[in-house]
């Protein structure tokens, strides 16, 4: 039976100084070395990744491109037909459709997760039904956070409320809170409305703003089934309040606060500056993820490498995401004592708990490698079965200070 041991010893660190350990690619390079259209990476991703995905493909293999609008109203990002042959135009719609595809989130992982995709970008890591399902087909993934962006909840333009503590937001879903009223706004029942399971939003929502905490009853809570249906649907319910992300608001589908206002944190209103310096509450990353077992010769492993670069960073932030820049420095004291890293007794893996929020994790093999990055909450267990035996570096990073912890699997 295999195991891990805890070797006892924890080291703290300046993030800034060491984040670029987990890179292998070159910063440099603005493009990867032999990436053509035959041998690009079968990318899949969610609907709020749709710009950037197709952004890469085009700094990569140098077409011009631009914003356009969709067809139901969503802008996104194309090649420009007006600066290539138009003998091939053809050639590279077929190239985009076949090799970038918006599956949503959920589709994204089930693709990845059956070999249907290489790699994907979405706003969320794997989902406990995506992991049973991966779980069953033996299969485990690589998650690597490459982006941030705000987690915001939208309202009614004529709502007097501006902003809501977090407190509020999570006894508005409970069904503690009914009523505008109780929250400083008009004497009028509020609607919730909600996202579908396994949406890329929803997930975010119960992981992130809900902490575990199961939603009011969901037959009298209107569920919303695309992304884009929250908009309308708020426009038209004065009483209602619903949840999207900051990116697809601004960059995808446009609608300014004049017609459906963001809502303050704690205070704190969701723009570029509160999101970057992570002082909104509500702070979700964009993912990267692959299959563990993916050829770390391929192009899509390549590529994986690359988006953690300071070109691949440059290109993210073109497209309008901010990337990952976590900020703190300096060593301190531990500041969560109760935080421990501790194996699972027969399966292979191991337990984090004592989380106050959700934290970043990492895990690097005895060269440096890295071999898994995703974002945990408190008393999550952490899948393993696919390390070989060796010793590996557990990285943790709770806000300002990150904690090692060296393991051994045996």
């Amino acid at each position: 039976m295999k195991r891990f041991n805890l070797v006892l010893t924890i080291f703290l660190f300046v993030f800034f100084a060491c984040a670029k350990e987990e890179i292998n690619a070159d910063n440099g390079s603005k493009t990867i070395a032999g990436i053509t259209t035959e041998n690009y990476p079968h990318v899949d991703g969610s609907t709020s990744t749709k710009p950037v995905n197709a952004l890469i493909a085009c700094k990569l293999l140098g077409l011009p491109y631009l914003w356009i609008p969709g067809i139901v109203g969503e802008w996104s990002v194309w090649f420009d037909y007006d600066q290539i042959p138009s003998s091939e135009a053809q050639q590279w719609g077929d190239f985009f459709h076949e090799r970038i595809k918006v599956s949503q989130t959920h589709g994204a992982f089930m693709n990845l997760i059956d070999g249907n995709a290489e790699i994907i970008l979405t706003h969320r890591t794997i989902s406990p039904d995506e992991q049973a399902h991966a779980a069953e087909v033996g299969v485990t993934l690589i998650e690597t956070s490459v982006a941030q962006d705000g987690f915001v909840f939208v309202v009614n333009k004529d709502n007097p409320v501006q902003s809501l503590t977090v407190q509020q937001v999570q006894d508005i879903y409970t069904g503690r809170i009914t009523n505008w009223q109780q929250v400083g706004g008009n004497n009028e029942t509020i609607k919730p409305y909600v996202r579908p399971r396994n949406s890329g939003s929803e997930e975010i929502m119960r992981s992130l703003v809900m902490e575990g905490r199961e939603t009011a009853d969901l037959s009298e809570i209107k569920q919303i089934a695309s992304m884009a249906g929250v908009f309308p649907e708020i426009i038209h319910e004065p009483n209602s309040m619903c949840y999207t992300f900051n990116y697809y608001k601004e960059m995808q589908v446009r609608v300014p606060d004049e017609q459906v206002p963001r809502i303050a944190i704690n205070g704190i209103f969701p723009d570029e500056t509160s999101i970057r310096n992570r002082t909104y509450p509500f702070i979700a990353e964009v993912h990267v993820a692959i299959r563990s077992d993916l050829d770390r010769n391929s192009m899509a492993y390549k590529m994986y490498e690359w988006l953690q670069t300071d070109a691949g960073k440059a290109v993210i932030a073109e497209s309008g995401y901010l990337p990952l820049e976590i900020p703190g420095s300096g060593t301190k004291a531990i500041t969560s004592p109760g935080i421990k890293i501790y194996p699972h007794s027969v399966t292979d893996g191991f337990y984090i708990t004592g989380l106050v929020h959700p934290a970043q994790l990492t895990l690097m093999d005895a060269s440096g490698r890295l071999v898994l990055s995703k974002q945990v909450i408190d008393n999550e267990y952490v899948h393993a079965n696919f390390l070989q035996k060796g010793i590996y570096i557990v990285g943790l990073l709770t806000g300002k200070d990150k904690i090692r912890v060296k393991i051994m699997k045996k």
